[in-house]
């Protein structure tokens, strides 16, 4: 790692609509380094870094590249700079190739610069993807490639532009183990090049794993900065969240088999669900675990209606319904938090009111068909405080929050429907360490209170410390069910990696 620092920033402050989302915060990357940013949702980082890829404009302070100032009036300003960014939702046009996508708007022309030269487009993508020592053909659509390649595709695009200066957000959110290595190699030979790398992550083992430093931000400002290495992650926590998280690694604690209040069987969708049954009880979270691709989401989307069925059964307390869309599934008391929350759980155009409210509208109905406004606006105040939701008001609108703020939306919408049965997509995707914690305490309250809760999760440790029982599941097919009391995650990926289904094994 170079000592020369390639970019400062010193004292910036930002503030939204009188809300101050950034106050003298100071911050400095050097050349061929990994340098972590960490802090809870809302802490500042998202903003920090867009200040530094010019999507905003910074109120105050000052930043320096090389020792001298610099204006990022702009993302296009950031890019001609060599700052690059890759999102954490990838911002890709999956018709359009690998190439096309790294240089859109940007494309070579051949004679009389009348038609798109695509022997070259291809040859300067190739160049590029060979200093990356990546495997790939630029020729190909995106929409065919996986996550990890599209992410790959991204941090392309982002070098294209020369940059020395590379933010990655969340970049392992939907990896698996073997892509985060191939993402860490990639990264390694950046750093080898003297790219400065900023790492935004709540995945401590992966920061461990990579990064040199880690600054630490809470509430708009920065905390501390201190070597990776040797620095205690209790440590790191406490500054991140101003206090102590306790970290229990015990299971959940057993619970007495009540009433099946949910009973699958012989469910089947093409190969990605494949005679799957199970039954779940009142007052008991049940882990699905699977490495991805296993069909643990397609089966919690079959059974809330996102997904036809081509067979099986479904019974809701003893009684066999038909589901055939999300509105049947609310109608019988089935509520989904779905893994992506900004497709499939927030409208994020809307405000927190109407986002809590939007399952239960009915309930607000007057004459006429007017809303009760007032009453809509008390529900969902209940709930910000509740589930101590960040956010200015309740008429603030939704995409304007973070992350671990707009999951806590979703959760209190399913929370004032009042579902009995409750499906949680990878509830603490994105989530920091302290909304982790939050979010942990709410699932087992949820389930002491009798709500019955089927959890997928693909952070082992999660699974085993909330579930009372855990299936397991590879290729879409129920592998093995396992007692938590009982469970490793040795076991469970071993079941992960089973290609038999329980079903099969009985009938042999």
């Amino acid at each position: 790692m170079n000592g020369h620092a390639l970019i400062e920033v010193r004292r910036v402050s930002k503030a939204f609509a009188g809300v101050r989302a950034l106050q003298d915060v100071s911050f400095d990357l050097r050349a061929g380094e990994v340098h972590a940013l960490m802090g809870e949702n809302g802490a500042g980082k998202s903003t920090l870094m867009k200040v530094l890829a010019g999507v905003y404009t910074r109120d105050d302070g000052e930043i320096l590249l090389d020792g001298a100032p610099i204006e990022v009036a702009s993302p296009r300003a950031a890019q001609a700079l060599g700052i690059g960014i890759v999102h954490q939702e990838l911002n890709l046009m999956n018709h359009l190739s690998a190439a096309q996508n790294i240089f859109i708007g940007r494309e070579p022309r051949g004679r009389f610069g009348l038609f798109l030269d695509e022997a070259t487009l291809n040859a300067n993508a190739a160049r590029i993807f060979e200093r990356l020592h990546l495997t790939l053909d630029p020729r190909t659509p995106v929409g065919e490639l996986t996550v990890a390649r599209q992410q790959m595709v991204e941090i392309a695009k982002a070098l294209s532009f020369d940059s020395r200066v590379l933010i990655m957000d969340e970049p392992t959110a939907a990896l698996n183990d073997a892509e985060v290595t191939e993402l860490f190699r990639i990264v390694g030979q950046l750093r080898a090049q003297g790219v400065g790398i900023v790492y935004i992550s709540h995945k401590m083992d992966e920061l461990q794993r990579i990064a040199d430093r880690v600054t630490v931000m809470r509430d708009g400002r920065t905390i501390a900065t201190v070597p990776m290495a040797g620095t205690p992650v209790a440590q790191i926590i406490s500054m991140m969240v101003g206090r102590e998280i306790e970290e229990s690694t015990s299971h959940a604690p057993a619970t007495e088999r009540r009433e099946v209040v949910l009973e699958v069987t012989g469910l089947r969708r093409g190969r990605v669900v494949r005679d799957v049954g199970f039954r779940l009880h009142r007052g008991e979270i049940l882990g699905f675990a699977g490495l991805m691709g296993a069909g643990r989401t397609e089966v919690a989307r079959a059974i809330f209606g996102a997904d036809p069925l081509e067979a099986g059964e479904i019974r809701v307390h003893g009684r066999p319904v038909t589901i055939r869309s999300p509105r049947d599934a609310v109608r019988h008391g089935i509520g989904y938090l779905s893994e992506d929350r900004k497709r499939f759980g927030l409208a994020t155009g809307l405000d927190v009111t109407t986002n809590v409210a939007l399952p239960s509208l009915r309930r607000f109905a007057k004459a006429a068909s007017w809303l009760d406004g007032g009453a809509m606006r008390s529900a969902a105040q209940g709930y910000v405080q509740q589930l101590a939701i960040k956010t200015p008001s309740v008429e603030q609108t939704v995409r304007l929050l973070s992350g671990g703020n707009q999951q806590k939306i979703v959760i209190a919408k399913w929370l004032l429907r009042d579902c009995d049965i409750l499906f949680f997509d990878e509830p603490t995707r994105g989530i920091d360490v302290g909304a982790k914690a939050e979010i942990y305490k709410l699932l087992a309250a949820l389930a002491e209170a009798g709500k019955a809760i089927v959890m997928i999760s693909s952070e082992l440790p999660e699974v085993l410390r909330m579930s009372h029982r855990i299936l397991v599941m590879c290729e879409g097919r129920i592998t093995g069910e396992l007692d938590a009391r009982d469970a490793d995650q040795e076991r469970i990926m071993h079941l992960a990696t089973l290609r038999e289904s329980m079903t099969e094994k009985a009938a042999a």
